[in-house]
């Protein structure tokens, strides 16, 4: 039960980590809607980029995590794997 736990843990460590670094699409989506807004007169743009841009960045976040926590898994399956093989090699001399 307490590696289920690390997990959980790890994963939400990573994935508040990911949703704090990515601001990128978030600015650059107010960035745009700046001047757009200006030009039609309307709130309208910046709600829609932004939002947008605020989905991407959260949409990147939880991909690099998932990303992440596959490479986790892949390493402890790999660690396993070797461990057990180890082992029976192990019975396999003693036999």
């Amino acid at each position: 039960m307490g590696g289920g736990e690390e997990n959980v843990k790890h994963l939400e460590d990573c994935s508040v980590a990911n949703a704090l670094g990515t601001w990128v699409f978030s600015v650059a989506g107010a960035l745009l809607a700046i001047p757009v807004g200006i030009k039609r007169k309307s709130l309208g743009p910046l709600v829609f980029f932004g939002t947008t841009g605020t989905m991407l960045d959260i949409i990147m976040g939880i991909t690099a995590c998932e990303r992440e926590h596959a490479e986790h898994q892949m390493k402890l399956l790999e660690a396993q794997n070797a461990a057990s093989e180890i082992s029976l090699d192990e019975t396999n001399t003693d036999s």
